[in-house]
């Protein structure tokens, strides 16, 4: 199946911007290159290391886009979004699939967050530290579109859960994933002791990587995804919501109404720079409001009133 892919260079600056950009209109995954390394040594980044920006000053940055996809519109679109970045360099070739998924095997390795928390690909053996009694391993292989545990929002969030976990704030506790993607948060929270997890996304190849995942990890009977208009009004002990910061503010009553009295939330997706809108913004329903930093990226969490 091939894709459309878009090339452009950027400075480690400004491929935060880009890359919100590029996912705001529907990017399917963004990788970074050394702009000056010698191309036939140079592997990809599929995505920033936890913890960090990006190792080089200057960036190539590529995004791919389903194969049908409009250059001229995708133009249109993120020139729109940010017309403070140079669109124009931008240039796009069509890909295989061979092109994106020999990168990604290659750069994703085993990943650990907070005390518990394992992400490790089913093509690497688990970790020394995996193998404890009490870890909590989640096996994925997420494809293009969705989270793998790599990048800072998602980090912060698995970071986030484990803490609860340690707290005894998840045990036997029902969350709720708001764009679950992959289904990655929603799995580590079953695997660090919630009883039950409900996942909800507005792209039905998302609900499918979910099902598929949580069937691999042995916790389908535990986890269930919507879309969301299907998705059945209910209110939970823990939410977490990882989209973009627009999406957060748009969605702020929703996701409110949905964390049940004395319950936790936590958002991300979230530029360093836009926290504090949607700081005051979700004072209204949420008292312990904190913001926590990765790299150019924050996570907001709190307790409902």
């Amino acid at each position: 199946m091939p894709y459309l892919e878009l090339s452009l260079r950027c400075s480690e600056a400004e491929q935060p911007r880009y890359e919100n950009a590029l996912e705001d209109v529907g990017a399917l995954s963004v990788t970074l290159l050394d702009a000056d390394a010698d191309t036939t040594n140079e592997k990809a980044i599929l995505e920033p290391g936890v913890g960090e920006t990006p190792l080089w000053k200057s960036l190539v940055l590529t995004a791919l886009f389903p194969a049908d996809a409009n250059a001229l519109a995708l133009l249109a679109a993120l020139e729109s979004f940010d017309p403070g970045l140079d669109w124009a360099q931008a240039s796009f070739r069509a890909v295989e699939d061979q092109d994106w998924e020999r990168a990604w095997l290659d750069q994703f390795q085993p990943l650990r967050f907070g005390a518990r928390t394992f992400i490790v690909p089913w093509n690497h053996e688990l970790p020394d530290a995996a193998r404890a009694a009490d870890a909590a391993v989640v096996r994925l292989d997420p494809g293009l579109a969705f989270g793998s545990g790599t990048h800072p929002t998602t980090a912060l969030c698995l970071r986030w859960l484990d803490e609860l976990a340690a707290n005894g704030e998840l045990q036997d506790r029902t969350l709720l994933d708001f764009g679950c993607g992959s289904g990655i948060l929603a799995l580590a929270a079953l695997k660090l002791g919630a009883a039950r997890a409900v996942g909800v996304d507005n792209d039905p190849q998302a609900l499918i990587a979910s099902r598929d995942n949580a069937e691999r990890n042995a916790v389908g009977d535990r986890l269930a995804v919507y879309l969301p208009q299907d998705e059945p009004v209910s209110t939970y002990p823990v939410v977490v919501a990882n989209i973009l910061a627009s999406a957060l503010d748009a969605l702020a009553g929703t996701l409110a109404a949905r964390v049940a009295r004395g319950g936790r939330i936590a958002l991300s997706g979230i530029l360093h720079g836009q926290e504090g809108e949607l700081l005051a913004r979700y004072a209204e329903w949420f008292d312990d409001l904190v913001a926590t930093q990765d790299g150019d990226w924050m996570r907001i969490d709190g307790v409902r009133k």
